[in-house]
């Protein structure tokens, strides 16, 4: 009887190895929200990292987080290290920044698993509106990223903190007025 088990619970875990190996090692999680303001409105809050910071919702979930800043305090060679229980630690560094269009940076995780993605933030305006797309993708290349991707969803993790995030930064670009008594 134990033998059995012990044969089912190998078999268990190279099928869970094997889904793991097959599955494609790109992943991209997106979200978009379209704000009432020219992206010059939008677009300051995404390119300083300290801005960021004030609707991140990350730091929210982890408000004794440490943040620290290096670099320029806005656009390209800016950059933000955190140190948080819930959050882990890491690196965002802005690689790429055209004024109210794109903004790119590099993303170094280091806890609780080390790895590297890519963080896209594009500004579309239309009739004085913009659409804000919050974007992160990468490539889960070894065996143990690819095994932990089929347990921990990155779009499950992060889409709905990214549908946050974009709703606070709209509500500090145009706030809504108290009702007049």
């Amino acid at each position: 009887m134990l033998k059995k088990i012990l044969i089912g619970l190998a078999v268990l875990i190279i099928g869970f190895i094997a889904t793991a190996l097959l599955k494609s090692p790109e992943f991209r999680v997106e979200r978009s929200i379209i704000i009432a303001a020219p992206p010059e409105a939008v677009f300051v809050w995404f390119n300083s990292h300290k801005k960021f910071n004030e609707f991140n919702p990350w730091l929210k979930m982890d408000p004794g987080a440490k943040v620290e800043y290096a670099g320029p305090e806005t656009g390209v060679g800016s950059i933000s290290t955190w140190d948080g229980k819930k959050t882990g630690k890491g690196k965002a560094t802005i690689t790429e920044s055209k004024p109210n269009e794109l903004i790119r940076l590099r993303m170094d995780w280091l806890e609780p698993m080390e790895g590297v993605s890519t963080v896209d933030y594009l500004f579309k305006t239309d009739g004085g509106k913009t659409t804000v797309t919050w974007a992160m993708y990468g490539k889960n290349e070894s065996v143990l990223a690819k095994v932990m991707s089929l347990v921990f969803d990155c779009e499950a993790m992060c889409g709905p903190e990214f549908e946050k995030g974009l709703a606070d930064v709209a509500e500090l670009v145009t706030p809504t007025e108290a009702p007049k008594p």
